[in-house]
């Protein structure tokens, strides 16, 4: 995942995706799609360094939310910071998120 302004609609997503296409030939370029997300409570952390060390990580978040009560919701998702084609795998920088909702206690019978 790359996060996008607001103002990027799917013309202009379209549009850009054909431009690179016709620039760089990539035909993996064909399945990128444009997705908007709306998963209201949330917890993240930034992962610093190289993507095979996101595991360790990713445990960090899920002890933080089991610690305080909080359900997590489906799969982390990712949002690159930095360009791996640019960046050392030490200064990679890269936002791990869950959506999360409260644990309901659980009612005496």
């Amino acid at each position: 995942m790359i996060m996008q302004p607001e103002a990027v609609d799917e013309g202009m997503f379209v549009e850009a995706r054909e431009r690179a296409a016709a620039r760089k030939g990539n035909p993996i370029l064909s399945s990128v799609s444009l997705r908007r997300f709306r998963e209201g409570t949330s917890i993240q952390i930034l992962h610093l360094g190289p993507y095979e060390r996101e595991p360790d990580t990713v445990e960090r978040l899920e002890s933080f939310a089991a610690e305080n009560g909080l359900r997590l919701s489906g799969k982390h998702h990712e949002i690159y910071l930095s360009d791996p084609r640019r960046t050392t795998p030490e200064r990679l920088q890269t936002v791990i998120r869950y959506a999360v909702s409260r644990e309901e206690a659980a009612e005496d019978v």
